[in-house]
């Protein structure tokens, strides 16, 4: 079998590093998209040989066809993850049209722009494998994060209606969820707000926080064969969270 390759969107850092260093570790070629350059090439240098840093900011959504063409040139994309993403923790009536459009911008139109691009290339292969990442803020009502929970419930039902449309093509669209997972990002988040913490821990039934190689190991289960009759789910990770009460 031929070397298979990946590219990986945020995966200089939390869950994308995981994930990013989990597909590499398993020998595939793994395109890691990050707007830092220094950022992005340390963390290359870090996963090993089959890392390759692509710096390039994906809120460029002209650019992002010139971009995939380029990296599909050295070789034929398998795998996408859409993992870049941003948060946003404000009142509602404190979120600005401008707020909520650089949300939507980044978590949701680059998501749209580089599926797109990708997709032309793995319908020419007749196949590929496409997961991208939503989050517990899709799942239930979670406060003062109006713009990140519209940006990710709009991923979960652009999975599906992807994985409907391309299915015909060998390309197979599928979604994780992750709950609570200790990253830089909930941290800052959560060990500010204790009573937040308190919350999150308690309706969890596994009662603890999950780790980033947690996403990373589902993820690389969509990615590859073993999931090939699987299309169009949203896999939550989170402990049970979701269905805690």
């Amino acid at each position: 079998m031929s070397k298979k390759s990946a590219i990986v969107t945020g995966g200089n850092s939390g869950l994308g590093f995981a994930t990013a260093k989990k597909l590499c570790d398993n020998g595939i070629t793994t395109y890691i998209i990050g707007r830092s350059k220094e950022k992005t090439e340390e963390a290359c240098r870090e996963i090993g040989e089959n890392a390759v840093p692509v710096i390039f900011d994906l809120n460029d959504l002209a650019g992002i066809p010139a971009m995939i063409e380029n990296i599909a040139k050295n070789s034929p994309i398998d795998i996408l993850v859409n993992n870049a993403g941003i948060n946003l923790k404000k009142e509602f009536l404190d979120v600005t049209d401008e707020d909520f459009l650089s949300i939507i911008h980044t978590n949701l139109l680059s998501v749209f722009a580089v599926s797109k691009a990708v997709v032309k290339n793995m319908k020419e292969n007749g196949a590929g494998s496409i997961v991208n990442i939503s989050s517990m803020a899709s799942q239930y009502g979670i406060p003062k994060v109006i713009a990140y929970s519209a940006s990710k419930g709009a991923i979960e039902s652009m999975t599906r209606a992807m994985a409907v449309e391309l299915a015909p093509f060998g390309i197979r669209v599928n979604c994780v969820a992750p709950g609570f997972i200790k990253t830089k990002m909930s941290a800052k988040a959560l060990d500010s707000d204790p009573e937040r913490k308190n919350k999150v821990l308690g309706r969890t039934p596994m009662g603890f926080l999950g780790e980033p190689s947690d996403i990373a190991d589902a993820v690389y289960y969509f990615a590859l064969s073993e999931s090939k009759y699987t299309t169009g789910t949203i896999l939550p990770v989170d402990g049970g969270n979701s269905i805690g009460f």
